[in-house]
Protein backbone atom coordinates (compact mmCIF):
# COMPACT_ATOMS: atom_id res chain seq x y z
CA UNK A 1 0.00 0.00 0.00
CA UNK A 2 3.16 2.35 0.79
CA UNK A 3 4.53 1.80 -2.90
CA UNK A 4 1.04 2.24 -4.55
CA UNK A 5 0.56 5.68 -2.39
CA UNK A 6 3.93 6.90 -3.51
CA UNK A 7 3.21 6.73 -7.07
CA UNK A 8 -0.29 8.03 -7.00
CA UNK A 9 1.61 11.15 -6.05
CA UNK A 10 4.14 11.01 -8.47
CA UNK A 11 1.68 11.04 -11.23
CA UNK A 12 -0.78 13.35 -10.90
CA UNK A 13 -3.66 14.11 -12.87
CA UNK A 14 -3.57 17.38 -15.17
CA UNK A 15 -5.94 18.81 -13.17
CA UNK A 16 -3.45 18.66 -9.89
CA UNK A 17 -1.00 20.40 -11.92
CA UNK A 18 0.06 23.82 -9.99
CA UNK A 19 -2.41 26.54 -10.65
CA UNK A 20 -0.10 29.14 -11.84
CA UNK A 21 0.33 27.23 -15.25
CA UNK A 22 -3.47 27.81 -16.02
CA UNK A 23 -3.41 31.41 -14.97
CA UNK A 24 -1.28 32.74 -17.71
CA UNK A 25 2.31 33.26 -19.53
CA UNK A 26 5.26 32.21 -17.36
CA UNK A 27 6.45 35.68 -15.89
CA UNK A 28 9.59 35.05 -17.60
CA UNK A 29 7.96 35.30 -21.19
CA UNK A 30 6.17 38.29 -20.03
CA UNK A 31 9.34 39.50 -19.26
CA UNK A 32 10.86 38.40 -22.72
CA UNK A 33 7.79 40.12 -24.87
CA UNK A 34 8.20 43.66 -22.88
CA UNK A 35 11.78 43.67 -23.87
CA UNK A 36 10.96 42.87 -27.55
CA UNK A 37 8.24 45.68 -28.16
CA UNK A 38 10.64 48.34 -26.48
CA UNK A 39 13.06 47.35 -28.72
CA UNK A 40 10.28 47.50 -31.48
CA UNK A 41 9.65 51.37 -29.77
CA UNK A 42 13.23 52.36 -29.86
CA UNK A 43 13.72 51.42 -33.58
CA UNK A 44 10.58 53.28 -34.45
CA UNK A 45 12.00 56.10 -33.05
CA UNK A 46 15.12 56.02 -34.19
CA UNK A 47 13.85 55.22 -37.89
CA UNK A 48 11.45 58.88 -37.51
CA UNK A 49 14.62 60.84 -36.30
CA UNK A 50 16.18 59.91 -39.77
CA UNK A 51 13.62 60.54 -41.81
CA UNK A 52 12.80 63.59 -39.79
CA UNK A 53 16.70 64.30 -40.87
CA UNK A 54 16.33 63.57 -44.24
CA UNK A 55 13.08 65.67 -44.51
CA UNK A 56 14.87 69.11 -43.33
CA UNK A 57 17.48 68.55 -46.10
CA UNK A 58 17.15 70.71 -49.28
CA UNK A 59 14.86 69.62 -51.93
CA UNK A 60 16.66 67.00 -54.45
CA UNK A 61 19.09 65.55 -51.65
CA UNK A 62 19.19 61.90 -53.09
CA UNK A 63 19.96 62.74 -56.62
CA UNK A 64 23.71 64.05 -57.73
CA UNK A 65 24.04 66.26 -60.86
CA UNK A 66 25.61 65.65 -64.68
CA UNK A 67 29.20 65.70 -64.94
CA UNK A 68 30.20 65.97 -60.87
CA UNK A 69 33.39 64.27 -60.23
CA UNK A 70 34.37 61.77 -56.72
CA UNK A 71 37.36 61.13 -55.54
CA UNK A 72 38.62 59.81 -52.44
CA UNK A 73 39.75 61.92 -49.74
CA UNK A 74 41.41 59.84 -46.96
CA UNK A 75 43.68 62.64 -45.00
CA UNK A 76 41.76 64.77 -41.97
CA UNK A 77 45.03 65.78 -40.10
CA UNK A 78 44.96 69.22 -38.56
CA UNK A 79 48.10 71.26 -39.41
CA UNK A 80 48.90 75.09 -39.13
CA UNK A 81 50.75 76.60 -41.89
CA UNK A 82 50.11 77.03 -45.84
CA UNK A 83 48.90 73.41 -47.26
CA UNK A 84 49.45 72.46 -50.64
CA UNK A 85 46.41 70.59 -52.25
CA UNK A 86 46.10 68.47 -55.61
CA UNK A 87 42.96 70.39 -56.64
CA UNK A 88 41.99 73.88 -57.38
CA UNK A 89 40.07 74.71 -55.29
CA UNK A 90 41.07 71.49 -52.59
CA UNK A 91 37.59 69.53 -51.51
CA UNK A 92 39.62 68.07 -49.03
CA UNK A 93 42.74 67.05 -47.14
CA UNK A 94 45.10 68.37 -44.35
CA UNK A 95 43.30 71.35 -43.14
CA UNK A 96 43.94 74.20 -40.32
CA UNK A 97 42.00 73.22 -37.07
CA UNK A 98 39.82 76.37 -36.94
CA UNK A 99 36.76 76.07 -39.49
CA UNK A 100 35.60 79.19 -41.87
CA UNK A 101 32.43 80.48 -40.74
CA UNK A 102 29.62 79.50 -43.47
CA UNK A 103 28.29 82.24 -45.26
CA UNK A 104 29.10 85.02 -48.12
CA UNK A 105 31.99 86.78 -48.55
CA UNK A 106 33.27 89.01 -50.97
CA UNK A 107 37.00 88.37 -51.10
CA UNK A 108 39.13 85.27 -51.62
CA UNK A 109 38.88 82.99 -47.66
CA UNK A 110 41.80 80.69 -46.50
CA UNK A 111 42.19 77.33 -48.03
CA UNK A 112 43.06 75.46 -44.96
CA UNK A 113 39.89 77.11 -42.99
CA UNK A 114 37.66 76.35 -45.96
CA UNK A 115 38.32 72.62 -46.36
CA UNK A 116 37.78 72.45 -42.25
CA UNK A 117 33.85 73.83 -42.97
CA UNK A 118 34.02 70.96 -45.63
CA UNK A 119 35.00 68.57 -43.58
CA UNK A 120 31.29 69.40 -40.97
CA UNK A 121 29.65 69.05 -44.26
CA UNK A 122 29.55 72.46 -45.90
CA UNK A 123 29.52 73.24 -49.74
CA UNK A 124 31.97 75.81 -50.77
CA UNK A 125 31.16 77.72 -53.78
CA UNK A 126 33.61 79.52 -55.74
CA UNK A 127 33.78 82.05 -58.58
CA UNK A 128 36.40 83.43 -60.80
CA UNK A 129 37.07 87.09 -59.78
CA UNK A 130 36.03 88.20 -63.78
CA UNK A 131 32.61 86.62 -63.21
CA UNK A 132 30.16 89.62 -63.62
CA UNK A 133 28.37 91.06 -61.41
CA UNK A 134 25.18 89.83 -62.36
CA UNK A 135 26.13 86.28 -62.10
CA UNK A 136 27.68 86.92 -58.28
CA UNK A 137 24.64 88.60 -57.54
CA UNK A 138 22.87 85.28 -58.89
CA UNK A 139 25.07 83.11 -57.03
CA UNK A 140 24.43 84.74 -53.34
CA UNK A 141 21.23 84.91 -53.47
CA UNK A 142 21.42 81.31 -54.45
CA UNK A 143 23.61 80.75 -51.20
CA UNK A 144 21.56 82.54 -48.67
CA UNK A 145 18.60 81.19 -50.28
CA UNK A 146 19.89 77.61 -49.62
CA UNK A 147 21.11 77.79 -45.98
CA UNK A 148 20.73 74.79 -44.02
CA UNK A 149 19.50 75.69 -40.47
CA UNK A 150 21.56 77.99 -38.15
CA UNK A 151 24.88 76.27 -39.28
CA UNK A 152 23.70 77.68 -42.94
CA UNK A 153 26.56 74.66 -44.37
CA UNK A 154 27.44 76.81 -47.45
CA UNK A 155 30.06 79.33 -48.36
CA UNK A 156 30.36 81.78 -51.64
CA UNK A 157 33.43 83.19 -52.20
CA UNK A 158 35.61 84.05 -55.55
CA UNK A 159 38.78 82.42 -56.27
CA UNK A 160 42.10 82.90 -58.22
CA UNK A 161 42.83 80.25 -60.96
CA UNK A 162 40.04 78.06 -61.06
CA UNK A 163 39.27 75.68 -64.54
CA UNK A 164 35.75 77.01 -64.84
CA UNK A 165 33.56 80.38 -64.29
CA UNK A 166 32.14 78.41 -61.26
CA UNK A 167 32.93 75.70 -59.26
CA UNK A 168 31.13 73.87 -56.06
CA UNK A 169 33.21 71.85 -53.82
CA UNK A 170 32.36 69.32 -50.74
CA UNK A 171 34.42 66.93 -49.36
CA UNK A 172 35.73 64.37 -52.24
CA UNK A 173 33.08 65.95 -54.56
CA UNK A 174 33.29 68.81 -57.45
CA UNK A 175 31.15 69.94 -60.05
CA UNK A 176 32.35 72.62 -62.65
CA UNK A 177 29.91 74.81 -64.48
CA UNK A 178 29.94 78.12 -66.48
CA UNK A 179 26.79 79.93 -65.61
CA UNK A 180 25.48 81.17 -62.08
CA UNK A 181 22.29 79.99 -63.68
CA UNK A 182 23.11 76.20 -63.95
CA UNK A 183 20.16 74.27 -61.91
CA UNK A 184 23.09 71.95 -61.29
CA UNK A 185 24.14 73.84 -58.42
CA UNK A 186 21.04 73.68 -56.38
CA UNK A 187 21.26 69.67 -57.36
CA UNK A 188 25.14 69.88 -55.94
CA UNK A 189 24.00 71.84 -52.79
CA UNK A 190 20.40 69.74 -52.01
CA UNK A 191 22.99 66.41 -52.20
CA UNK A 192 25.92 67.72 -49.96
CA UNK A 193 24.95 70.50 -47.95
CA UNK A 194 24.80 69.39 -44.35
CA UNK A 195 25.81 66.00 -45.34
CA UNK A 196 28.06 63.45 -43.68
CA UNK A 197 30.27 62.92 -46.57
CA UNK A 198 33.41 65.25 -44.95
CA UNK A 199 32.91 62.33 -41.98
CA UNK A 200 31.90 64.81 -39.46
CA UNK A 201 28.15 65.72 -39.92
CA UNK A 202 26.65 68.16 -37.81
CA UNK A 203 30.23 69.80 -37.01
CA UNK A 204 30.08 73.41 -36.82
CA UNK A 205 29.99 75.80 -39.38
CA UNK A 206 29.94 79.32 -37.37
CA UNK A 207 32.23 80.07 -34.42
CA UNK A 208 35.44 80.08 -36.06
CA UNK A 209 37.26 82.37 -38.65
CA UNK A 210 36.19 85.19 -41.15
CA UNK A 211 33.65 87.66 -41.20
CA UNK A 212 31.10 86.65 -43.89
CA UNK A 213 28.96 89.27 -45.10
CA UNK A 214 25.82 87.63 -45.41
Amino acid sequence: MGKRAQTSRMFRAPSELPRRRATGLDPRVKLTAVAALAIVVVIGVVAGSIALAVSSRPSGSNSLPAGIQTFAETDHTHVTGTVTYDRVPPAGGPHNPVQLNCGVYAQPVPNENAVHSLEHGAVWITYQSNLPTDQVALLQQLVTSHYVGAERYLILSPYAGLPSPVVASAWGAQLEVSQASDPRLVQFIGAFAGGGQGGEAGGPCTGGVGNPVA
